[in-house]
């Protein structure tokens, strides 16, 4: 099936993959876009997992201050060179994170830090504590349809290095 440029270009505009592989994908599910979108996830998830063990020690700091300048976020995004980590992608990927940070207030980064004694204390179950208080666990403040995680994972595959959220700070006047 030949697929028009249009189609091309949305799906590349809206994934951020090659012009090559948004063609070929696009033939393969026979022009159907959220097909398309779906399969690339997938492959990024994949190329997310086996960047991991790289090291990111470059990066940079996402800040965000609440309206009024009562609260803010702040949060260590690390990449592996400089290069990415100068991007305006990166730049805009660690302040959305600073500001879900402000919004949502998670406690700790990843589920490993989480134990047991503190979600007993909490009085929730554990998968409902793990939502509300675990970074990566929680769904993405700008689009609730991913979780912290998964956007991380998208732009890895996106910008083709490891990222990593180092540690996030929270600070509210009063609190």
């Amino acid at each position: 099936m030949a697929v028009s440029i249009e189609l091309v270009k949305e799906l590349r505009e809206r994934t951020g993959a090659g012009v090559k592989d948004c063609k070929d994908i696009l033939e393969q599910t026979e022009g159907n876009i959220n097909k398309a979108i779906e399969i690339l996830r997938e492959r990024g998830i994949e190329a997310a997992s086996k960047k991991a063990s790289r090291e990111a020690r470059e990066g940079l700091i996402g800040v965000y201050i609440h309206y009024g300048s009562r609260i803010v976020g702040i949060v260590e995004l690390n990449c592996e060179t400089d290069f990415v980590g100068r991007t305006e992608e990166f730049g805009i990927l660690a302040n959305a994170f600073a500001q879900h940070v402000v919004a949502l207030n998670p406690r700790y980064i990843t589920v490993d830090e989480v134990t047991d004694a503190t979600v007993a204390e909490s009085g929730l179950t554990r998968e409902k504590f793990i939502e509300e208080n675990v970074l990566l666990a929680q769904s993405f403040v700008k689009d609730p349809s991913r979780t912290i995680e998964e956007k991380l994972k998208e732009a890895i595959a996106k910008l083709g290095e490891n990222i990593v959220i180092r540690r996030f700070a929270r600070y509210e006047v009063g609190a």
